[in-house]
């Protein structure tokens, strides 16, 4: 493995500030004093600041050997936010705060981004710029579309952006990019059948919604087996029903809830319109009134060719042809796919091991994403900070043909 000396020396001082990060937890948009934490690391090695994009946003301004001035520039992101259960490790850096968890990693995201920063504040052996996004609220919150609508791109032209999640289950010191679809779409619907109450021993009496309810369940499965083509992908997972109050009393409505999940935009096009079509249709035919909602909170993560290929050989140069694997594609979802709508670019996976790593004191169930028994591996920060730098290295090189980014107004 071809990972950089001055990061493997650092490793443990960035370790420390990542322990720091997961013992204290910030949900979206309120990570304040995580904000604060990675602010002052890239102001102590001389990283010039951005703040508030986002709420809570952090960008770093690395200009190369020219001072940025020949206009060429990548953005590197991670995000910063962490999840609202409760951690069931006991270790010393288990969370401080009941309820907020680093359970996905970003706490190790941020770590590895910071590690790439110390290295850019000595080492800046490329033209152009780095900007380095410490990204809020990925967790529900679209982070990554507020800090846009924030004028992100604006202030900080950029030719490609990029992103990376640890990914638990598959062997530390492997990792994996690939084109096209990486991550699905994430959708929530809630339907509300209204019918009329009654006594449930007489139903014929009323309109009774929860049978209707039940009938619309399973014919929204209809939709995957029989409307979209087979090969492609998606999901439609009805998670919540709640009706009634009493054993003998019809309920006046049911209320339906979930998640839909895509590849693709005209797939979810697709199923938005036939399950909205299913709903108010099979409650009509029961003489039900149908309220139907449909939100579509982060489209699909895709991989942009020209970009995914890039970030694989550089993974390449640093862990070997064998090392890097083929991205599984995951029902999963990550709001970076907004940042890859406005520009180029590649969402990769670091992978995390099967959980060895964890210190004594975890809880007793597997090191999985959104686990409460998950904890980031440290050893992977020398790693992904490798990624990083020769990353942008590579992307910023002379000769490397990309466009030049506008400047900003």
């Amino acid at each position: 493995m071809n990972v950089i000396d001055s990061i493997v020396t650092q490793a443990a001082g960035i370790a420390a500030v990542r322990r720091d990060i997961h013992a204290h937890p910030e949900l979206c948009f309120e990570e304040v004093r995580t904000a604060d934490v990675v602010a002052g690391k890239l102001t102590e090695w001389g990283i010039p600041i951005h703040r508030g994009l986002g709420k809570t946003g952090v960008v770093g301004i690395v200009h190369g050997r020219d001072g940025g001035a020949c206009g060429r520039a990548i953005g590197l992101r991670a995000d910063m936010d962490a999840l609202p259960m409760q951690e069931f490790n006991t270790f010393e850096h288990a969370s401080k705060h009941h309820g907020k968890m680093h359970a996905c990693g970003h706490d190790g995201h941020t770590a590895m981004l910071l590690a790439a920063a110390q290295h850019f504040a000595k080492h800046r052996n490329f033209d152009g710029t780095v900007y380095l996004i410490f990204q809020p609220a990925e967790e529900g919150g679209g982070g990554a579309r507020v800090m846009i609508e924030d004028g992100l791109f604006e202030k900080f032209p950029m030719q490609a952006v990029y992103g990376m999640h640890n990914w638990p289950g598959m062997p530390a010191g492997t990792m994996a990019a690939s084109a096209g679809p990486v991550m699905a779409s994430t959708s929530e619907f809630k339907i509300t059948v209204r019918g009329k109450g009654g006594h449930a021993a007489m139903p014929h009496m009323g309109v009774d919604p929860v049978p209707i309810a039940c009938q619309m369940v399973q014919a929204f499965q209809t939709i995957i087996s029989r409307n979209k083509k087979p090969v492609d992908a998606a999901v439609i997972s009805v998670t919540m029903i709640h009706a009634g109050e009493a054993t003998n009393v019809v309920p006046d409505s049911c209320e339906l809830q979930g998640t839909v999940r895509t590849f693709s935009l005209e797939v979810l096009d697709l199923i938005e319109r036939r399950m909205r079509q299913v709903a108010e249709h099979v409650c009509a035919a029961h003489d039900a009134q149908c309220d139907f909602q449909f939100h579509r909170n982060y489209p699909p993560t895709i991989n942009h060719a020209k970009e995914a290929a890039f970030a694989r050989a550089v993974m390449v140069g640093i862990v070997g042809e064998a090392n890097v694997l083929p991205q599984e594609p995951t029902m999963g979802a990550e709001d970076f796919s907004f940042m890859l709508q406005a520009l180029p670019g590649a969402y990769v996976f670091l992978d995390n091991g099967d959980g060895s790593h964890r210190d004594i004191g975890h809880g007793g169930g597997p090191c999985m994403i959104h686990n409460p028994s998950y904890d980031f591996n440290d050893a992977l920060i020398p790693l992904g900070g490798t990624y990083w730098v020769r990353l942008a290295e590579a992307w910023l090189a002379p000769g490397v043909n990309v466009p030049v980014a506008a400047s900003a107004g």
